[in-house]
Formats: C-alpha cells, sequence, structure tokens
C-alpha cells in the first residue's frame, strides 16, 4: 500500500515539477533579478562593500555586547535573523545538493547556480526590504512578514494581491514540509552510507525518530530559541565544512584549473567521457543549475524574508543588505567550495560511472562523502556525518518557523484560539512527516521539494516585478539620508509604524539602526 501511495505521488509530482521547472519559471527568475538588477542599478555590485561593512562585520565586531532589544515585539537581533535565514538555506543544498547537479546536470550546472546567484543577491535584497516595509505587528506583539503579506497589501490590484497572498502561504507550507523532507531524507541516507553494517530501514527510521523528538523541544520554543540554537550551530558548522574543504583543494591544488575549466567548457552540454551516459543538453544544465541553485540560496522563494521580518531593525534597506551577503556567502563561497571539492576529488570517468544499465553508479551523497573520505580517511567520514545532519537540522528549524508564519496568515481573521490550534496542527503534521522523509526513495523527495519551491516563487516573483518601483524608492530613500538630505523615511508601509519606527531612529541619534 505504501509503495502504491509512493507511485502515485511520483508520477504526480513529475507532472507538476516538469512544468513548474520549465523554461518560464527559469526565464521569470531570471527576468526578475534583470530587472530588479536594472532598477537598482546594479546594487549588488556597487553596495556589495557596503554590505559587508554593515551587516557581518559589526557582528564580528559587537560580539559579547548586548544590543538593543524591541519591546514591544517578540523579535531577535539582526544577527540571529540572519542566521535563522542562512540556517534555511546553507543545508544538505549546499553540499549534497551541489554534488546532485555536478551528477544529474553535468559541471556546467554549477555556472548557472553562479548566475542564479549573481541576479538572486538582489532578489533577495528586494525580498528582505519589502518584508520588513510591509510586516505587520500582531494583537501578541509578534512581527510577522513575509511574500504574503506584501502581496495582500502592497499590490495595487487588491484582489488578485489577496489570492496571490494566500497562495503564497499555502505553497509556503507546503514547501516547507518539502524542504525538511529532503533535509531529513539526507540525514537519513548519510547515516546509512557510514553505518553499513546495520539495516538500511532501521537506520533511516530510526535518524526520522531522532531528528523529530529534537525538532520537537526546539520550535516549542518559537523563533527566538530557534534564532538562538541557529546562531550557534550555523558559524560552527560553516567554519568546520570551509576549513576542510579549503584543505582538500589545497590537496588538489594542481586539479583546480582543470575543475574550472570543466564548469566552463560545459556551460551549453555536457556530454561524460564514459559510453554509458547519453549527455546532458543545455536545457537540462541550465535547470539542474537554476533548481539547486535556488533551492541552495533561496533567492526569489519569498522563504528567508520570513525570518527576516522578524529582526528588531527599523531600517528596510538596512536588512536587505543581509540578503546580499546572505545569498554570495550562500552560494559563491559554500557552494564553489563544495563543487570544487567534488570536481578536484574525482575524474569525470570515476564520477560519471554507469552501470550495466547506463545509470550512473555514484550517488550524490556517496560523491560528497568520498571526497571527504579521500582526503581525511576515518576522520573525514566521522566529521562529515556530523556536519551533514547539524547543516540539516537547522535548515529543518527555519522551515519549520516559515510554515507556521505561512500557516499563521491563513488563519490571521480568525479568533486566537482557532489561529493557536491551527499552528499546533501544522507543527504535528511537520514533525511527523519528517519520519516519513527519512524512509522514502532520496531523489523523490528532492524533487518534491523542487517543486513545492517552485510553486512557491511563482507568486513571489510576480509581487517582486509589480513592487520593484517601490524598492528602488525605498532604497533611494534611506542612501539619501545617509547622505544628510532631510527627507521623510521610509521604513514602513503603515503611517502608524512608520512614525514609531521613525521616532524611535530620532531618538537614537541617528539615520540607521
Amino acid at each position: 500500500m505504501f509503495d502504491k501511495i509512493i507511485a502515485v505521488v511520483t508520477k504526480v509530482n513529475d507532472a507538476i515539477n516538469g512544468v513548474v521547472w520549465g523554461w518560464p519559471m527559469i526565464i521569470l527568475i531570471l527576468g526578475t533579478g534583470i530587472l530588479l538588477t536594472i532598477r537598482t542599478r546594479g546594487l549588488q555590485v556597487r553596495r556589495f562593500a557596503l554590505s559587508w561593512s554593515s551587516t557581518i562585520l559589526p557582528v564580528f565586531r559587537g560580539f559579547g555586547k548586548k544590543h538593543k532589544q524591541d519591546t514591544k515585539a517578540n523579535s531577535i537581533s539582526q544577527f540571529e535573523a540572519f542566521a535563522t535565514a542562512i540556517s534555511g538555506t546553507v543545508g544538505t543544498g549546499n553540499i549534497i545538493g551541489v554534488s546532485s547537479a555536478i551528477l544529474t546536470g553535468g559541471p556546467g550546472a554549477v555556472f548557472w547556480m553562479w548566475v542564479s546567484a549573481f541576479f538572486g543577491m538582489v532578489t533577495n535584497y528586494s525580498e528582505n526590504l519589502l518584508g520588513i516595509y510591509y510586516r505587520r505587528r500582531e494583537k501578541n506583539g509578534d512581527l510577522s512578514g513575509g511574500a504574503m503579506y506584501y502581496l495582500s497589501e502592497g499590490l495595487q490590484w487588491k484582489k488578485l494581491g489577496k489570492v496571490l497572498g494566500i497562495l503564497a502561504a499555502v505553497f509556503c507550507a507546503l514547501a516547507a514540509i518539502g524542504m525538511s523532507g529532503a533535509q531529513t531524507n539526507k540525514i537519513s541516507i548519510t547515516l546509512q552510507s557510514v553505518l553499513p553494517t546495520f539495516d538500511p530501514k532501521k537506520v533511516a527510521l530510526i535518524a526520522g525518530i531522532v531528528v523529530a523528538a529534537v525538532l520537537a523541544l526546539v520550535i516549542i520554543g518559537g523563533i527566538k530559541r530557534i534564532g538562538r540554537v541557529a546562531s550557534i550551530l550555523v558559524p560552527f558548522m560553516s567554519l568546520i565544512f570551509i576549513v576542510m574543504a579549503i584543505v582538500i583543494i589545497c590537496i588538489n591544488i594542481t586539479a583546480v584549473g582543470s575543475a574550472f575549466a570543466l564548469i566552463f567548457k560545459n556551460i551549453f552540454g555536457f556530454r561524460a567521457v564514459t559510453g554509458g551516459v547519453s549527455g546532458y543538453v543545455f536545457a537540462q544544465v541550465v535547470q539542474k543549475g537554476m533548481a539547486r541553485g535556488v533551492f541552495s540560496n533561496e533567492a526569489g522563494l519569498g522563504s528567508s524574508v520570513i525570518a527576516h521580518s522578524v529582526s528588531e531593525t527599523r531600517e528596510p534597506v538596512k536588512q536587505g543588505l543581509w540578503g546580499v551577503f546572505e545569498v554570495f556567502f550562500d552560494t559563491f563561497f559554500i557552494c564553489t567550495l563544495t563543487a570544487l571539492v567534488i570536481l578536484v576529488s574525482y575524474d569525470p570517468t570515476a564520477l560519471y560511472a554507469t552501470d550495466a544499465t547506463g545509470a550512473l553508479i555514484m550517488t550524490d551523497a556517496g560523491a560528497s562523502l568520498g571526497a571527504f573520505s579521500m582526503a581525511f580517511g576515518t576522520f573525514g567520514r566521522i566529521v562529515f556525518s556530523i556536519i551533514i545532519p547539524l547543516f540539516a537540522f537547522t535548515t529543518i528549524l527555519a522551515w519549520s518557523f516559515y510554515g507556521e508564519k505561512a500557516i499563521g496568515f491563513l488563519f490571521r481573521n480568525r479568533s486566537d484560539k482557532t489561529r493557536k490550534i491551527a499552528v499546533m496542527v501544522f507543527k504535528v503534521l511537520y514533525i511527523l512527516l519528517v519520519i516519513v522523509a527519512a524512509v522514502i526513495n532520496g531523489e523523490l523527495a528532492w524533487a518534491i521539494s523542487d517543486t513545492c519551491n517552485g510553486l512557491m516563487a511563482l507568486p513571489n516573483l510576480v509581487a517582486l516585478v509589480c513592487l520593484s518601483g517601490l524598492v528602488t524608492k525605498i532604497t533611494k530613500n534611506y542612501f539619501a539620508r545617509r547622505r544628510g538630505e532631510k527627507v521623510a523615511p521610509m521604513l514602513s508601509a503603515y503611517p502608524e509604524m512608520n512614525e514609531e519606527f521613525a521616532r524611535e531612529l530620532a531618538e537614537d541619534g541617528k539615520a540607521s539602526d
């Protein structure tokens, strides 16, 4: 019975995925990024240095110092918002997802991940900016924002905006379940790889139960606990992975040039050196690169903006600049390191070897694990088996919050009791489905997640296109104030909140927080 259900789900998902991730979606993602790049005059390039100097660098300088907390809302610091958002993006997609893109789309897929990230920096900037500008303060004092809010509140066509807002929330909840499923599945597969003598089904089931149990303990604490856990684990995991990846690349330094050559020579298609692989045409290379790029950095989905909207910051542009750094760090840095680790560790003959049926022998998880094992032996396998579950778990945590906020939006006009019940039902289902995801086929888990991501991106990209003029206006307003011009600040779409935030900034005696 279970196998029949999975077969039906696979068939339905393949049909939807073929539409969602067809050329129209790829053109829409790139087109939105290009439009925003033009309207902001290449902000991701012009303000790249500022995105560092006003975001991550002050965090390093301010370690150990207390920050001013918003006493009127259940908010978190800018770094905790960033850590929560980056924990939703930096996950197995950066390691195993990149391996999958290279195996299923060829080395050229990495180039298209870079392309999606270049335009994704300004896309993510715009999402964060609009998220802060249109966020609402709930009855209990919590701040809430995201694509569903700037769709329902920002579009001139109010009825269309409300419909798209509801769709964005529904797709967000589905994407949260899909993303958590993919991450949990990779935890399961990773543990099966490092524990080959144990029954794979039992390992998968135990992994799912353990992840679900720990997840339940953390998400009960809400965004503050999620932000706290993410702000501790994300820097720790990232540092370990970065150091080990750089060591692997240095060990194989003579192969780095060949790795980059493989990427650039196969931008428009790839034919493996072994006879069993028919080759990857341009459409497949682009599709895999773009899909994995969006899966990795989430620019265009409207997901990470939900975490950023809870930040204590008052300036939409300042939180937007976190988005520029976030996508750069996620794709241009972490994903590139992963791609190089894979490409310098294997020659194409080994990487694309096939069995008698013509199927690839190498798996995405196996390629990543093998690279670590070849460089560090048993130590590498142990570390890999630790950081992958941690990366995946923080992603699952972040997406639980995104899904919770989406459900809260759908029931925002109902009584507090009904809203709380709906959110609690979602949390329970989310935790239970984590266990299911641990035991299903890995490719299906990724495919479902890709489909849900594509569905979530559609209404968000429509909003970004329609509100691109407003993004430009708010951006110009912020930089005009930085130059000392006396203009009224644009901090919120709602007059009462705009006045409140402007007054707080004036009391602090500065033009931005």
